[in-house]
């Protein structure tokens, strides 16, 4: 996995940073990759989830949050799972597991002014509910920075890493996988992306999230560039 080198000034030296020049699509994940993994905000949802589980299928909390981990691992969402097996109700899921206090979330002038310099559209790609986006991309001040955002209604409640996913999402956006980059904090969620054409960065993070959910092997070649500072990430490569 390569990372972003910064270039010298020296005209006679090769310009070493990673080259962007072909991106005209640029898709973000939203949550704990557009603000910190370790603000917060994911820990609210998960937490609400593991209610949500508790209330709809009766159960101790403790035994929830295991049915609700495996229905992650097994089907991608918890939500997908409980749709599959529980027959539940995609909108009162979403409305609920989504209402979390974004209080401590507020703009990030750095990212938002390296977004705003890449060349072509952008999109948000998330697992999660558009209402919940658009809120996440208001308390950032980032909402005008985007065409569109992608949620689990677009690509029919089949989620991330299902490839049924990003073929719906390469539809909606009317977009050339090979003109296109993707950032994602889950390793995983990038492998179907690469698989497609697109330039793929990992955001890593320490955040525990993307290591309960479904089990897939993630090689070298499945992803292009790896970092730890998205901003710094985007204002290091060549566009």
């Amino acid at each position: 996995m390569k990372s972003p080198v910064h270039a010298e000034k020296d005209p006679d030296r090769p310009d070493l940073r990673p080259d962007f020049r072909h991106v005209k699509s640029w898709i973000f994940d939203l949550d704990n990759t557009l603000y910190r993994a370790d603000n917060g905000i994911f820990a609210q949802i998960e937490s609400r989830m593991t209610d949500y589980v508790t209330n709809l299928l009766k159960l101790p909390r403790d035994e929830a949050r295991a049915r609700q981990k495996d229905l992650y691992r097994q089907y991608g969402t918890t939500l997908n799972g409980l749709m599959r097996e529980h027959e539940c109700d995609a909108e009162d899921y979403l409305s609920f597991v989504h209402d979390i206090d974004l209080g401590n979330l507020g703009p990030d002038a750095g990212l938002s002014n390296a977004i705003a310099a890449l060349p072509g559209k952008r999109f948000i790609f998330t697992n999660g509910c558009r209402d919940h986006a658009q809120r996440i991309l208001g308390r950032l001040d980032m909402a005008h920075l985007f065409d569109a955002a992608w949620d689990i209604r677009t690509i029919g409640f089949a989620p991330k890493p299902q490839a049924s996913a990003y073929d719906a999402v390469v539809a909606a956006g009317g977009v050339n996988p090979s003109e296109s980059a993707m950032f994602e904090d889950i390793a995983r969620n990038l492998v179907p992306a690469r698989a497609l054409g697109m330039t793929t960065v990992w955001l890593k993070t320490d955040a525990p999230w993307g290591k309960h959910g479904p089990l897939m092997d993630v090689k070298d070649g499945d992803i292009d560039h790896q970092t730890e500072d998205l901003t710094h990430f985007l204002q290091s490569i060549r566009i």
